[in-house]
């Protein structure tokens, strides 16, 4: 049964708004007049909300479900759907509960699609903003099985864990961008004000300035005649390489030069590493053939040289190499992915085992960030310091010099 949005008003003449299930537009009509209600507008809930690449609105909305709430919803939907409650009453029940009236409408559409006969992951391919192909492809998979309990609640143990280290990634940077941005605001702002107001005192003595002062004046008109032709150039220039990443190749040099750099490199290859072993294992376990689920698993990596290896690793194994012998020919990835992939080949315990990789290298992610933010941090506090106290010596030299020069 088809779901609508309506509008209409009600006794006191206030708009209410929200959905209702009926076989047409006329019936939904015919039910808020039942209601009491008086029908504005009634439009059926469209099958392909969402889509990607769907219109301009797209640009200026943002998705229903983000990282967090998606994760929080398909841990309600586990519980209920592993309670016994069948997959319409627990989206209905989710419907019902959703404080947020996009969410209402979302929820009603899948459940009008599963009530027409169509598959729970049918439904969500119809809404590709929202759900991922890998998350359609997880519970198309428990479908399959009978087992859909069981695999949402796999799926939301790892959206919780992908959610969880992308914040720590994100707490363990924080600090660090907070303080080298107020860093550079101080440094601009006692370069373009404060060192011309001192120079401008001594300007009339006729005496030589200290060298540093001299630098400093130097460095104060350069920023104060250039500063904004500076910005354009940044502008431009971080324009012109963002357009430049949107070539493959381009993007796939650089990608392959950064994993290369002393610690952002290493923290990289991990993180994609472990991003692409839990979502192999996750695919894996609920029964996605071996195949569909290494090309899945290939396109969640952000890197696109790690990615191009793992396309190379799927046509390693499509013409009938171990999984763990083609990931061992990629060196960009961990060796522990390819170890842990034997060890699960030869027990016969793949998911499992690509799991506990994941998990291990999750965990060095997290020991890496927290490592490098605690040696960043009083880095860069000692980095602002020396360059303060350069500006304050600039400035208090030419006193000294003067006070001296007066007794």
């Amino acid at each position: 049964m088809p779901a609508f949005i309506f509008e209409a008003l009600d006794a006191q003449g206030q708009t209410r708004k929200g959905t209702l299930e009926a076989d047409n537009a006329r019936a939904a009509r015919s039910q808020l007049r039942s209601q009491a209600l008086v029908p504005l507008q009634v439009e059926p809930v469209s099958a392909g909300q969402g889509k990607r690449g769907g219109g301009v609105s797209d640009w200026f909305t943002r998705p229903v479900f983000n990282s967090t709430s998606l994760a929080v919803w398909t841990r309600q939907l586990s519980g209920l759907v592993n309670s016994g409650l069948p997959i319409e009453r627990a989206l209905a029940a989710l419907a019902e509960e959703a404080e947020d009236a996009r969410q209402h409408q979302l929820l009603a559409a899948l459940r009008a699609e599963v009530n027409a006969g169509s598959s729970f992951a049918r439904a969500l391919e119809q809404h590709p903003r929202e759900f991922s192909d890998i998350f359609c492809a997880v519970i198309g998979a428990g479908e399959s099985s009978g087992s859909l309990g069981p695999v949402l609640d796999n799926l939301a143990n790892d959206l919780e864990a992908r959610q969880a280290l992308q914040s720590k990634l994100v707490g363990a940077s924080l600090y660090p961008a907070i303080v080298t941005l107020v860093a550079i605001v101080i440094v601009i702002f006692l370069v373009s004000y404060v060192v011309p107001q001192v120079a401008s005192v001594f300007a009339g003595t006729k005496r030589s300035l200290p060298i540093l002062t001299v630098i400093m004046l130097a460095v104060s008109d350069f920023v104060r005649s250039y500063g904004w032709l500076m910005l354009g150039l940044l502008v431009v220039g971080g324009t012109g390489f963002r357009m430049a990443l949107k070539n493959e190749s381009f993007r796939e040099r650089f990608d392959a030069q950064w994993l290369h750099l002393p610690l952002v490199g290493r923290l990289s290859r991990s993180y994609n590493a472990a991003r692409f072993a839990g979502t192999l294992a996750m695919l894996a376990g609920a029964g996605v053939p071996i195949l569909k689920a290494l090309q899945a698993a290939a396109e969640t990596l952000n890197n696109r040289a790690m990615r191009a290896d793992a396309m190379d690793a799927l046509v390693l194994v499509r013409e009938g190499a171990p999984l763990a012998s083609a990931l061992a020919q990629k060196k960009r990835f961990p060796g522990l992915v390819a170890m842990f992939a034997r060890l699960g080949e030869q027990t016969g315990q793949l998911p499992l085992m690509l799991q506990r990789a994941a998990t291990q290298l999750s965990t060095e992610v997290q020991r890496r960030a927290m490592h490098m933010a605690t040696i960043l941090e009083p880095l860069l506090i000692v980095a602002m310091g020396l360059i303060v106290m350069l500006i304050v010596l600039a400035v208090l030299m030419p006193i000294i010099q003067l006070n001296q020069f007066v007794k």
